[in-house]
């Protein structure tokens, strides 16, 4: 497979009072996809189905992230959805908890050979 990628997009989102890992990473997906509307696939030849759509989400619990639940959020392509240690936690000021601050990628690819 000749796996080439051929866009990504980069998002933010936040749980500011439930300390929500997935619910901030749901945002921070929404926030790349709904800034773009890409048609690459057709100007390609290829279903939007053949798109290989990785998603790469960075919280500091990446345990606590469904990722199966982000993966229902694209609505079509091949969707592999990953978390890992990253984004940020901040101390909410009065020491009631944080504000959980969540990372996405999303890179989409295409198996150039099956376009031959």
């Amino acid at each position: 497979m000749a796996k080439t990628r051929m866009a990504h997009e980069f998002g933010m989102g936040s749980s500011l009072r439930r300390t929500d890992y997935t619910e901030a990473a749901m945002r921070a997906l929404k926030d790349a996809l709904w800034h773009n509307s890409l048609s690459i696939a057709p100007a390609f030849g290829f279903a939007k189905e053949a798109m290989i759509v990785d998603v790469e989400i960075a919280v500091q619990k990446p345990d606590e992230v469904d990722c199966a639940k982000l993966a229902e959020i694209l609505p079509y392509g091949q969707v592999n959805v990953t978390a890992s240690a990253g984004g940020l936690d901040i101390a909410k000021p009065d020491g009631s908890g944080i504000t959980v601050i969540a990372h996405a990628a999303v890179i989409v690819s295409f198996d150039m050979e099956a376009a031959s």
